[in-house]
C-alpha cells in the first residue's frame, strides 16, 4: 500500500512540475543568405523542466530574420529580409500545427519596402505591422479569415537623416511596437534618431495608424534607436540605441501615450564609438531584471536590476557567442536563450531568480545563422 501511495505521489509531483512548466515549441528565424546555408524557420521542442531541445522540423522561406505569433497562436508571421527588383522585401504568413509543431505557408505579400527587419501583430490578429529598414518606412497589412495576409493598406514613410554618414544617410525603421493597451504604436528609426508614436485604431480599414502631436521624440544625435520594450507593469518603457550603445528609460502615460525620459544608461561598454553594436532588449516576466545584447567587439549581454521608479541599476556583463542578436526569456522566467548569429548556435542561460545574474548551462542548440527566437506552448 505504501509503495502504491508513493508511486501516486511521485506521479502527482511530476504532473505538478509539468503543469507549472509546460513544454514549448521554440521557433527560430534565421538568415538564409549566410554561408551557413540555413533553410529558413526552424522549430524545436524545448523542455524547461530538463533544459532539453529537440529539432521538430523546418520550413523554407527567405531570410526570416524576425517573427511574430498571433495571440491565439494559430499563425506565425515572418519578414523576408530581402531587397531589389528580383527579390523585394516581403512578409510571409504560416499556419502553426501545435500538435505536430509544423508550419505551413499560407501566402506571401510585398512588405512595402526593402529589407523588412521587424514584425508585430495586434491582439485582434487583424493588423500586422512591418518595419522596412532599407525602405525607410513601415507598413500595415490586414489578415484574412484564414490568417493569410492581404496587401498593405497603409505605408508610412519617414524622412530625415542622422550624423553618422555610414549608417544614417536616410531613415531606417528598425522596430514597430504596440503599447500594452494597444492604443498606440511606437516606431524606432535608426536612420534619423527619432522614436515615432502613432494612435492605433485596429478596425480602421484604410489607415489604422495616425501620427500624434508631437509625432516623434528626438533622440540624441548618432544614437541609432533600434528596439523598444514596455515593462510588465505598463508604467515604463526602454529604448535600446544600437549606435551609441545605451538604453533610455521612460515613464509611460497610458492616458495620452506620452513618454518622459528618466534615465540614460550604458549598454555596450566598448571604448570607441565605432565598436558599438547593441541589438536586443527585453525584461523578465516579473519586471525585476532587464537585459540587452551587444555585438561588434563586445559580444555580451548587459544585465540590469529594475528599480521601483523604473530606473536601471547595472548588474554586470555576461560573455556570449559571436554576434548575439535577438534573445528571449522563456515564459517560465527561468531561462534566457540568446541567438548567436555568427556562432551558429543558441546559448541557454539560467536566470538567478533573486539577483538576475545569468549562469551558463553550457547547453547549446546548433542552428545556422539564428537571429530571432519565439516560443509557444505545446498542446
Amino acid at each position: 500500500m505504501k509503495k502504491i501511495l508513493l508511486a501516486v505521489l511521485l506521479l502527482l509531483s511530476i504532473s505538478f512540475v509539468h503543469a507549472q512548466n509546460p513544454i514549448y515549441y521554440l521557433l527560430v528565424g534565421t538568415y538564409t543568405n549566410a554561408p551557413s546555408k540555413s533553410d529558413g524557420i526552424y522549430v524545436f521542442r524545448f523542455n524547461p523542466n530538463r533544459n532539453e531541445s529537440n529539432l521538430v522540423g523546418s520550413v523554407k522561406t527567405s531570410n526570416p530574420s524576425f517573427l511574430a505569433i498571433s495571440k491565439d497562436q494559430k499563425y506565425v508571421y515572418a519578414v523576408n529580409e530581402d531587397h531589389g527588383d528580383a527579390t523585394p522585401g516581403a512578409v510571409s504568413a504560416f499556419s502553426l500545427d501545435k500538435k505536430k509543431g509544423s508550419l505551413t505557408l499560407i501566402n506571401k505579400q510585398p512588405a512595402g519596402g526593402d529589407d523588412p527587419c521587424y514584425i508585430t501583430i495586434d491582439s485582434s490578429g487583424k493588423n500586422v505591422v512591418v518595419a522596412n529598414y532599407s525602405g525607410g518606412n513601415m507598413a500595415v497589412l490586414k489578415t484574412g479569415a484564414d490568417g493569410g495576409l492581404q496587401p498593405a493598406v497603409q505605408v508610412i514613410a519617414h524622412d530625415g537623416y542622422g550624423v553618422n554618414v555610414k549608417r544614417q544617410e536616410m531613415p531606417h525603421v528598425h522596430s514597430t511596437v504596440f503599447s500594452p493597451d494597444q492604443k498606440y504604436l511606437y516606431a524606432a528609426d535608426l536612420g534619423n534618431d527619432r522614436l515615432y508614436r502613432y494612435s492605433f485604431k485596429p478596425t480602421d480599414a484604410n489607415a489604422p495608424l495616425t501620427a500624434l502631436d508631437p509625432a516623434y521624440y528626438e533622440i540624441p544625435d548618432g544614437s541609432g534607436p533600434r528596439h523598444f520594450v514596455f515593462s510588465p507593469d505598463k508604467k515604463f518603457a526602454y529604448l535600446l540605441n544600437e549606435l551609441s550603445g545605451n538604453v533610455i528609460a521612460y515613464q509611460y502615460n497610458s492616458a495620452d501615450g506620452q513618454l518622459t525620459a528618466i534615465q540614460t544608461i550604458e549598454s555596450d561598454n566598448t571604448k570607441t564609438k565605432d565598436d558599438k553594436g547593441s541589438a536586443e532588449i527585453d525584461i523578465s516576466p516579473n519586471g525585476k531584471f532587464l537585459y540587452t545584447t551587444n555585438r561588434a567587439t563586445a559580444n555580451d549581454i548587459t544585465m540590469y536590476k529594475v528599480s521601483s521608479d523604473g530606473t536601471l541599476v547595472p548588474n554586470g556583463h555576461q560573455p556570449v557567442g559571436i554576434h548575439p542578436r535577438n534573445f528571449m526569456i522563456d515564459p517560465t522566467g527561468r531561462f534566457l536563450l540568446v541567438a548567436n548569429r555568427d556562432g551558429n548556435n543558441i546559448q541557454i542561460f539560467i536566470i538567478n531568480k533573486n539577483f538576475g545574474i545569468l549562469e551558463d548551462t553550457h547547453v547549446t542548440i546548433e542552428v545556422p545563422s539564428p537571429v530571432c527566437l519565439k516560443m509557444v506552448p505545446v498542446n
